[in-house]
């Protein structure tokens, strides 16, 4: 192999660098100062009553409108990894067979130190440390020295499954960095790291045991390799009799699996169908673009056949079990086979480029990088809320309620008008912090008093007009959990203009923000 040129190293490391600054810049945009990346949990309105102890007393986003996902339930394991409490059941759809992909959730609990104000997010930045450190195994995996070796780095990083992983908060990506720092270590002559490795990743997902494949020599059907097999197996197996005795008898999942071929194709169908049923277009291609490069990468290693070569023995252990994966795993945009097929992805990137296949090749089994992209692009927004603020050990939303227009804003200014009254709710979650108040700015277009009520009681009056006029008010120091504001006047509101269907206005509240309330 040629040496790679000083230029071209300083250039490939560019190209690294500002993959990596990509990943972040989109990842990062989820941040929210109150809850963190605790969106990527997918916690729904229906799981909000379910929810454990620990979710309920710190700050988790709760998505309104949009259905949950499994996230939340590894994320909520986290706060009891070993399934002593009695809370898990109840907020789980399946506890016994949640609790099988232990590790995340483990290390979560271990980031945290065991403290639930810490676990909420540990376990949210659990995905992106796992990223990070299989960007750096993988760029010594394929030795990156050209552009070829960075399509194929980048075609895994960039992945549905990987992306989606981190976006979902799941356990697939945690598994596959397991997974390629094992054979990393393999490689390298450390076999028993290597061994000990796939035996933990086995931990995060029970698929991620079939990549023991890649250690076995011939004589296929020896006691060396049938040890191999059993030691790998060992902390599953032991895993899954503790969580038999702490949680019950698990499904045993066998309905993610069918006839051979039945659910790959039952998916292009699918996939195909799409196109023409689905709104979100690009939704639809990206799937169908998703489908085809893991259909890709199951033929190269049907086609390029190679049994010495370890990569070869992995990516066509995975292939196989693709064409068994049932509907279950299939179904949705673009599923969780993406995920599921993550070694896949791997073993086919890593065989490709050492082989040096046409670049067609890496370029059409990389495809599911536009449905990763996408499982990025929508960051959740809630409507009604107008601030939130982390201020010392006191965090705070507050929100519009009933009585409000929708929400105006221009380059300097953020703004809600009411017709006469209307309600704000304010949520805090407190630890000893300081009390708040909300400054804010009033303004009307004619001259009126506007009051603001606490349970019935006047709290605060002042005369607003066409200027702006600043305030603050001080939240009560002893408030619930949550409280409800009244904003409101006595005078008749006025029409904005002459134009037909013209709004009815009392005044408008501009650019409310918490701060910390004076000594």
């Amino acid at each position: 192999m040629n040496p790679v040129s000083p230029s071209r190293r300083r250039a490939l490391r560019l190209a690294a660098a500002a993959t990596v600054a990509l990943f972040l810049a989109l990842v990062l945009r989820f941040w929210h100062p109150v809850y963190g990346l605790t969106s990527f949990y997918q916690l729904d309105a229906p799981n909000d009553d379910l929810k454990i102890a620990a979710f309920r007393a710190l700050p988790v986003y709760v998505h309104r409108h949009t259905g949950g996902y499994d996230g939340l339930y590894y994320a909520q394991i986290a706060h009891d990894p070993l399934l002593r409490g009695g809370e898990l059941p109840r907020a789980m759809d399946n506890l016994p067979y949640r609790a099988r992909r232990i590790l995340p959730p483990a290390l979560a609990w271990l980031a945290g130190a065991g403290q639930s104000a810490w676990i909420i997010h540990t376990y949210a930045w659990l995905n992106i440390a796992a990223w990070l450190a299989l960007a750096a195994i993988l760029w010594r995996l394929l030795a990156v020295q050209d552009a070829r070796g960075w399509l194929a780095w980048a075609g895994v990083l960039f992945s549905a499954g990987a992306l989606g992983s981190v976006r979902l908060a799941l356990t697939d990506l945690v598994a596959l960095t397991v997974i390629a720092g094992a054979l990393l270590a393999l490689e390298r002559g450390r076999k028993r790291s290597g061994l000990a490795g796939l035996a933990l990743a086995g931990l995060a997902r029970e698929t991620s045991l079939l990549a023991i494949v890649g250690t076995v020599h011939a004589p296929w059907f020896s006691w060396r390799n049938a040890a191999r097999l059993l030691l790998a197996a060992a902390p599953l197996a032991t895993w899954l009799a503790y969580v038999r005795w702490a949680a019950g008898p698990a499904d045993a999942g066998w309905s993610n699996f069918t006839l051979p071929l039945v659910g790959l194709v039952e998916k292009w169908i699918a996939a195909m169908g799409a196109l023409f049923s689905v709104a979100d277009k690009p939704l639809a291609w990206t799937t169908l673009l998703a489908t085809a490069a893991l259909t890709v990468q199951a033929v190269f290693f049907a086609v390029r056949r190679n049994p010495a070569d370890p990569w070869w023995r992995i990516g066509a252990g995975y292939a196989g079990l693709m064409l068994c994966l049932g509907t279950a795993v299939w179904e949705g945009f673009p599923g969780a086979a993406t995920r599921v097929l993550l070694p896949l992805n791997l073993a086919f990137n890593v065989l490709a480029l050492r082989s040096r296949v046409p670049l067609a090749w890496l370029v059409a089994g990389n495809l599911t990088v536009f449905a990763g992209l996408l499982s990025v692009r929508d960051v959740p927004q809630d409507p009604h809320e107008i601030a939130a603020s982390r201020i010392g050990g006191t965090s705070a939303v507050v929100r519009t309620g009933a009585g409000w227009f929708d929400h105006e804003q221009s380059r300097r200014h953020r703004w809600q008008w009411a017709r006469a009254r209307g309600e704000l709710t304010v949520e805090r979650w407190a630890r000893g912090g300081r009390p708040l108040q909300i400054e804010f700015s009033l303004r009307s277009l004619a001259p009126r008093t506007v009051v603001i009520r606490h349970e019935g009681r006047e709290i605060f009056q002042a005369a607003a007009g066409p200027a702006f006029t600043h305030h603050q008010v001080a939240l009560p120091a002893a408030m619930a959990r949550t409280i409800t504001l009244e904003f409101a006047t006595a005078e008749p509101p006025v029409l904005e203009n002459a134009a037909p269907g013209a709004r009815e206005l009392g005044f408008a509240l501009y650019d409310l923000r918490l701060a910390p309330a004076p000594p």
